[in-house]
């Protein structure tokens, strides 16, 4: 065995040995291979194909049903077997690729946005259809700015309008608005804030009313105001039996909203030192704007179209009336009612021309009323911001004002911040 000796070295020599040992570079790795990226979104290439698959196979053995193999006819037996056919394919397509409870989950959700389009396809239809068939009066002026006692049967469209049908809609609805509002906002802060036996008979009543017959509301009011006090037809009575409506749906929606606003906005009221009822006005109900916006929305929409009770309590003319303690008074759902039972096309015209411009008010007042009062808790309109900042203007003036107070020389014996003898001055044993 050899023994390699190193040899001595000289004082002060540096060495190998004593070198500092050089750090050899690691052996480079393989690059990793980049993971494929996983696709997040719920709707994927083949969801798309099974659905157009799915779709021209269901037509096919429609049409293969319908024309050659059985003696089926009509377009809604085939739209419907079609529609049963498509959904049995996309199970079958579907089943393939998932599980049993994906397939039902996809199925589902098919089923789900098939009534969706079935429901907006059928709003569509009816608006699109009204505005179509009531394109001709609307062109015309005379439609918004006259009334029908010069259109005879046989008149054109040159001549009449449903003024007096706008007129008396605005005003019957704005009478109920009034009456119903105060009466069932206030009626949805009982039943929330103060629940008991009372609370729960009253909601049982309200929740009974809201499937209360529109015939019914009007032979109520008929018979206290129109027949008993003697009012005749007017257009008060007929606000009054929209109003009976539009109550139990103002607060049955109120009250629901009501009672999600979180408890603990509540308690933190209370807590500094607000009162019941000033919880109520300054938490509770700016909580809840929107909610109860939409509760006015609701029952607003339920009044506005309702044709029995005005017919009962308000009559029917073809005169301009805006009076509504006296004499007969007539509301667009009315007046279409009556035209289209015309068989004369310019009145069934002028008909659908009302219910297009019904459509467009009830719109114009759901718009009004999201902007007035479809605000959060917390956003100001710019006039409120605009006097906010008026506001800290003034309070910032005044600090400053008395900041250039305080800061002027004051004498001997004078206290700097409000002109008082200071402490020490005077008195025996004030100065340590």
């Amino acid at each position: 065995m050899t023994v390699t000796t190193m040899p001595e070295s000289a004082p002060g020599e540096v060495t190998t040995a004593d070198a500092p040992a050089t750090t050899e570079r690691p052996p480079q790795l393989p690059p990793a291979q980049s993971e494929a990226l996983r696709r997040t979104s719920p709707l994927r290439r083949t969801d798309i194909l099974a659905l157009i698959g799915s779709a021209i196979a269901a037509l096919a053995v429609t049409t293969l049903f319908f024309s050659l193999l059985t003696p089926f006819d009509g377009v809604i037996g085939y739209v419907v077997v079609a529609y049963v056919l498509f959904l049995a394919f996309y199970a079958l397509l579907v089943s393939y690729d998932e599980s049993g409870p994906a397939v039902r989950d996809r199925l589902s959700t098919v089923v789900m946005h098939s009534a969706a389009i079935v429901v907006l396809t059928a709003l569509v239809s009816v608006v699109a259809f009204t505005f179509w068939r009531g394109r001709e009066p609307m062109t015309h002026w005379n439609f918004y700015t006259q009334d029908l006692r010069a259109a005879g049967p046989l008149e054109g469209l040159e001549v009449g309008g449903v003024l007096h049908g706008m007129a008396g809609t605005l005003i019957m609805i704005a009478i109920a608005i009034v009456i119903t509002v105060p009466l069932g906002l206030v009626c949805a802060v009982f039943l929330s804030e103060f629940p008991g036996r009372y609370s729960r008979f009253v909601r049982t009543i309200v929740e009974a009313m809201t499937a209360l017959p529109s015939i019914v509301a009007g032979l109520f009011i008929y018979a206290t105001v129109v027949v008993t006090l003697g009012l005749g037809f007017s257009g008060f009575a007929a606000a009054l039996a929209l109003s009976v409506m539009m109550l139990p749906i103002v607060i049955r929606a109120a009250d629901v909203v009501l009672r999600l606003v979180p408890g603990t906005l509540k308690e933190a009221s209370y807590g500094l030192g607000a009162g019941h009822w000033r919880t109520v006005w300054h938490v509770t109900l700016p909580t809840a704007r929107s909610g109860l916006t939409t509760s006015v929305i609701l029952g607003t929409a339920r009044g506005i179209g309702e044709t029995s009770p005005v017919l009962l309590t308000a009559g029917m003319t073809t005169h301009l009336n805006l009076n509504p303690l006296e004499g007969p008074m007539v509301s667009l759902p009315l007046l279409t009612f009556d035209l289209v039972r015309s068989p004369e096309p310019a009145y069934i015209s002028r008909g659908f021309g009302a219910a297009a411009l019904l459509m467009i008010i009830v719109l114009a007042l759901f718009v009004a009323a999201r902007i007035v009062g479809g605000r959060g808790p917390g956003q100001l309109t710019r006039r409120q911001q605009r006097r906010r900042m008026a506001a800290s203007r003034r309070e910032a003036g005044r600090y400053a004002d008395r900041d250039r107070r305080h800061a002027l020389p004051t004498g001997p014996g004078e206290n700097s911040i409000d002109g008082l003898p200071e402490s020490g001055a005077g008195e025996p044993g004030g100065s340590r």
